[in-house]
């Protein structure tokens, strides 16, 4: 039974752009909400990692991430964030990522990824560092870490992400590609651990929770901590490093033309 002080908390986090919900057995679903397409900007960064680090606290037993638009899971780091701003803009804005990823990837309990939407760049980091990810079937639902087509450089910390998921061969093609993998060939390199209908999503999470819910939680949790530590430990001692890396890099102008021609891109598309 969660005590009021939770269902208090969860009841504010539904004004955020997470709509936090509770499911039987204390598991947390966490809905991105964040019009139009789950744009990860500085709120629904701060707003992702503040509803983990809450319902963990609040003695959640396992978080379920999806999507409360349709068709984007999450559409990936905001541009908007990243183009004409200041340095000191910039630092905020990488903190916020930081974070984020820390909270998710080092979340102590099971986090399991409801891909029911396209899922680039940034969407998919989130759903990499989940413990299992399950995808909707559909031609216009894909997967990837993309960067590169839009002149940025995935951080190391990405990279790892990728290559503890996939492996070393395919990361690499992957990212120098940018490419976006379709939910088939997803499956096939182990990037979504199950591919479903639609409307048999839901179930399918219902019955793999009943798995991970069935393992003592304190030796699974120790588990977990054991195999990503080293990985969140190689951004946790270099944050500032890492932080002025991103700063560098996209403040350079050949990356702000890139992404400035970016947006016009998006904006010409929008008014067809």
């Amino acid at each position: 039974m969660l005590s009021r002080q939770v269902l208090n908390r969860v009841a504010i986090s539904r004004l955020s752009s997470v709509k936090v919900d509770m499911m039987p057995h204390g598991v947390a679903s966490l809905a991105f909400n964040a019009p139009p397409v789950n744009t990860l900007n500085k709120q629904l960064l701060s707003d992702i990692k503040t509803s983990v680090d809450q319902v963990v606290a609040d003695g959640a037993s396992a978080i379920v991430f999806s999507s409360a638009k349709p068709g984007v899971f999450s559409s990936g780091l905001d541009i908007f964030s990243m183009y004409g701003k200041t340095d000191d803009e910039l630092r905020e804005f990488w903190q916020h990522v930081q974070d984020m990823w820390l909270s998710v990837y080092m979340c102590p309990i099971p986090t399991i990824a409801a891909i029911n939407g396209a899922s680039p760049a940034g969407g998919c980091q989130i759903a990499m560092s989940c413990d299992y990810r399950i995808m909707a079937k559909h031609p216009k639902i894909v997967i990837g870490l993309n960067e590169t087509a839009l002149g940025i450089v995935a951080p190391t910390w990405f990279v790892d992400t990728m290559i503890n998921t996939i492996g070393q061969r395919e990361t690499e093609w992957a990212l120098q590609l940018g490419h976006l993998y379709s939910g088939e060939h997803a499956l096939k390199i182990g990037l979504v651990d199950e591919l479903v209908e639609p409307d048999d999503m839901m179930e399918r999470v219902i019955e793999n929770l009943k798995l991970w819910l069935k393992v003592p939680p304190k030796a699974r949790a120790i588990t977990k901590q054991l195999l990503r530590q080293e990985t969140a430990n190689k951004l946790i001692r270099n944050k500032e490093q890492d932080i002025e890396t991103f700063v560098k890099l996209v403040s350079q102008p050949s990356v702000q033309k890139d992404l400035g021609r970016y947006i016009e891109m998006m904006k010409a598309k929008s008014k067809k």
